[in-house]
């Protein structure tokens, strides 16, 4: 057969069908500045998952979630721990807080957790000097520059810094040899005071607190990259990835500097999980029916009026790890076609609209402008968006209470006509609704 013969009648390799990459991930990732209710969705699905999955972030994240009326708070535990296996990778972990939240959600009822929690052995440790740096990090900032960002103050940062430094060291390093991480910890100790005069660190102590907190966890860490590729290769699962923080919150695509250390969007889950782009399958957003941002920097749609503070009091919007007041607006559909852009949503979830069940009109901004111009893009520089305008839509409220309701047709027709508003603009289906606290409380449109 010569090369002509070869060309026309032999299928070239990449014209081949793809042999069938593994099981899908499905994602569920925040929308906007975090606390919008995605606890509460994984809650959701995770009843019908095999494997729950946190890819990011560290203590600093802060999930409520309601079942039979008991409330569990989740800060580093995967939210749907209370169902099946869980597996923390990406994450950074402060070892003290992780036990300390296993305990604290223990004595509300939550059984066998050690049993289903699978921790990477690549995932980096949060020491007790990284949060005190965090601390005195925003102290600096205050007197430099007179602002701060807002961190929750739980060493996320400095953590990620001490990973990007290739200073870092990880839950593989604490179960190795001890005396070689001892030494890599007094290290890392020397470095940190020598950039912060006044940290002071007992390491001795605190080496033998790390040792203790070491041999409980052992029996729960594996390879994570071997993990994964074994659940996505293997027999059928469905396998859920739980985003913390949000898409605004992002490192990159954030509202920067006032963003969180690590990636909040779905490219998060494959760097942090170690899975391929072609596993990831359903990717679901979150967002509550208005908005909310904890700490400082720009938020355009804010209300400081009365309107705010009715959101802020009916939506009891106090931050679960920091027990902040959250500042609150209207919806604002500018950001969430942004987070759409980066994500790729294959549907939303709608939360908390019985929250707006008591206004007898409802805004929604549409378009951002300056000078009077509408604007194509959502602004990378932070000194644009404190200045620009927000164009709204005003929507008549319904004045009716939706907390009771567990199908579409139980909403008033005013409210499903803000839902219809919300999924045309943006562009993506919205596949649930919630109308309260609990997993009950959600409704599924399809």
């Amino acid at each position: 057969m010569n090369i002509s013969e070869s060309s026309t009648t032999r299928q070239r390799w990449w014209e081949r069908p793809r042999n069938d990459t593994g099981n899908k991930v499905t994602v569920v990732l925040g929308a906007q500045w975090g606390d919008e209710g995605k606890g509460k969705v994984v809650d959701l699905l995770a009843t019908e998952s095999d494997l729950v999955c946190r890819c990011q972030g560290g203590n600093n994240a802060g999930h409520t979630v309601v079942v039979e009326g008991k409330e569990y708070d989740f800060h580093l535990l995967p939210s749907g721990i209370i169902n099946p296996k869980s597996i923390c990778n990406g994450v950074v972990i402060h070892l003290p807080g992780l036990f300390e939240e296993a305990e604290n959600n223990e004595k509300k009822g939550l059984k066998g957790w050690e049993k289903r929690l699978i921790v990477s052995d690549r995932a980096h440790l949060v020491f007790d000097f990284h949060q005190v740096v965090d601390g005195i990090q925003e102290t600096q900032r205050q007197a430099t520059e007179g602002k701060i960002i807002g961190t929750t103050k739980k060493g996320i940062g400095p953590t990620y810094a001490s990973k990007a430094s290739r200073i870092g060291l990880r839950v593989c390093d604490l179960l190795g040899d001890f005396k070689e991480f001892s030494t890599k910890f007094k290290n890392l100790v020397k470095q940190y005071q020598s950039m912060y005069s006044s940290l002071t660190v007992d390491t001795e102590s605190q080496l033998k607190k790390l040792k203790e907190y070491g041999e409980r966890l052992r029996p729960m860490v594996r390879d994570g990259v071997y993990y994964m590729y074994e659940a996505l290769h293997g027999p059928p699962k469905r396998i859920l990835v739980e985003g913390a923080n949000a898409a605004l919150l992002d490192i990159d695509f954030g509202t920067y500097p006032f963003v969180t250390s690590s990636n909040c969007t779905v490219g998060g889950a494959c760097t942090g999980l170690g899975i391929p782009p072609l596993n990831i399958g359903e990717v679901y957003g979150v967002s509550k029916a208005y908005t909310t941002r904890v700490g400082i920097g720009a938020f355009p749609t804010e209300q400081l009026n009365a309107t705010g503070e009715l959101l802020q009091t009916r939506g009891h919007e106090v931050g679960v790890t920091t027990g902040r007041k959250r500042r609150c607006g209207w919806l604002d559909l500018v950001i969430l076609k942004y987070a759409h852009m980066i994500n790729g949503f294959t549907a939303i979830a709608l939360t908390k609209l019985d929250i707006l069940d008591v206004l007898d009109e409802i805004k929604v901004g549409v378009a951002y402008k300056i000078n009077g111009k509408r604007i194509p893009h959502f602004p990378a520089n932070m000194e644009l968006l404190h200045k620009v305008e927000v164009e709204y839509e005003t929507f008549p409220g319904w004045k009716s209470d939706t907390s009771a309701a567990r199908k579409w047709n139980n909403l008033p027709q005013k409210a499903q006509n803000y839902i219809r508003f919300v999924e045309n603009h943006i562009g993506v289906p919205i596949k649930w609704v919630g109308v309260g606290k609990s997993r009950e409380c959600m409704i599924q449109m399809f």
